[in-house]
């Protein structure tokens, strides 16, 4: 499970002349000295970031021939909706064929839909990644299940927390399992995470955390694991009733 992590920010003042009425130019495109036939992505896609902040690793693509083989000094740029920013948006491959931008996601919580395109030799090719950024309730969720419920609900162990997940009969769900987690309402996933597992009559392993959590970290947590969820979580709809 990708983890969002907090950075420092730095604030930077732009202090310009009074009357200047010249602005600095834009540098100049980078020239391709090469075309490949394919881009795809090397790493760097489906992070969990936070809204507004740089995500922890770059993005990486590379852009291959036809055989498969990656190509120096092709171009690359880099697309996103408004607010999300790429350092650099545009560059050429290097020698190993590769293309590396650090992003930045808007200040709006949700997933992002990025986009990498090469010119390629006949028709431009892209390849889609997607990034997710949390909001406040989302970033008050993903602390609260590093608390309280990752050591048995994430498999993967870290430096900080080894997991229990391979010592329980009955293994837990991660929360990112948007197959099983999808299908359960928000009033379910309260009950079991405020009653225990019993609630549902699922395992006893689950414990109840009603005394630990408040009603709004509940809420926070069930945020958290909507966002994060693979596939993406869709709301139930206004259902209209036909004449």
């Amino acid at each position: 499970m990708m983890r969002p992590t907090v950075i420092g920010v730095t604030t930077v003042l732009l202090v310009g002349a009074a009357g200047c009425k010249y602005q600095a130019a834009a540098p100049p495109a980078p020239k391709a000295t090469a075309s490949g036939a394919a881009i795809v992505e090397s790493s760097g896609g489906k992070q969990i970031g936070i809204t507004g902040m740089v995500l922890k690793d770059p993005l990486v693509v590379q852009v291959n021939n036809d055989k498969g083989t990656g190509v120096a000094g092709a171009l690359v740029d880099f697309h996103g909706p408004s607010g999300v920013h790429f350092e650099p948006a545009a560059l050429l491959t290097d020698s190993s064929g590769q293309a590396t931008t650090a992003i930045t996601l808007g200040s709006i919580a949700g997933r992002y839909q990025l986009s990498a395109v090469t010119p390629g030799k006949s028709q431009p090719v892209t390849i889609t990644i997607v990034e997710t950024a949390l909001g406040y309730q989302q970033q008050l969720g993903f602390l609260l299940g590093e608390k309280y419920c990752n050591s048995c609900h994430d498999p993967e162990s870290s430096p900080e927390r080894v997991s229990n997940y391979d010592n329980l009969q009955v293994k837990p769900h991660s929360f990112t399992e948007g197959d099983t987690l999808n299908k359960m309402s928000d009033a379910d996933l309260t009950a079991i995470i405020q009653h225990g597992g019993p609630a549902l009559n699922r395992s006893a392993l689950m414990p109840p955390y009603g005394d630990t959590l408040s009603p709004a970290d509940v809420r926070a947590l069930i945020a958290y694991m909507r966002m994060v969820s693979d596939p993406p979580y869709q709301p139930a709809g206004m259902v209209y009733a036909r004449k």
